[in-house]
């Protein structure tokens, strides 16, 4: 494993230009029924770290409308064109979509730790412009779907070393 700044630039270029504050809404739908289940906003800090063992560090908020607020923090390591991420939560992987001719399409897979059966593809879609990504989980169980969640996001600022706002964003 490489925590190697540079070589993350390097070789993870779409990853590199997510790097900054997210902010969005969160919209899980249930896959037998397409009703929506729950949605909350959310801020995600996703850093590129110089120092420290883990050269991408993500950092999500969570804010429904009940008050309620959950923090879930992911450094990842970086090794052979991936972003790995192993802890308490999660063990898994994110990595540029190949072949993407257009460079706008990022493909995460994650399992749930004490849950081998359960896990979950992601995709990204960045705009041309950096401002906006769309988002699409699919969560299985026992090898068959049983969720998926959409996440439509804007780009608020790449200043992430200043950005201090513990406040629920106005999307």
């Amino acid at each position: 494993m490489s925590n190697n700044v540079a070589d993350l630039r390097r070789d993870m270029p779409l990853l590199a230009r997510n790097e900054g504050v997210w902010e969005g809404w969160y919209r899980y739908y249930s896959a037998e029924t397409g009703k929506l289940i729950d949605q909350h906003r959310s801020r995600l800090i996703c850093r590129l770290k110089e120092d420290g063992e883990f050269p991408y560090h993500q950092t999500n908020h969570y804010f429904w409308e009940d008050g309620r607020v959950e923090v879930r923090d992911f450094p990842a390591s970086y090794a052979d064109g991936r972003i790995w991420w192993d802890n308490d939560l999660i063990t898994g992987w994110a990595a540029a979509m190949k072949p993407d001719d257009f460079n706008r399409s990022t493909c995460l897979n994650w399992t749930r730790k004490g849950e081998p059966d359960l896990y979950l593809y992601e995709m990204i879609q960045l705009s041309d412009c950096g401002k906006f990504r769309s988002r699409t989980w699919h969560w299985y169980k026992a090898g068959r779907c049983f969720q998926r969640t959409l996440i439509d996001e804007k780009f608020a600022t790449p200043d992430w070393r200043n950005f201090t706002d513990t406040s629920a964003p106005n999307n």
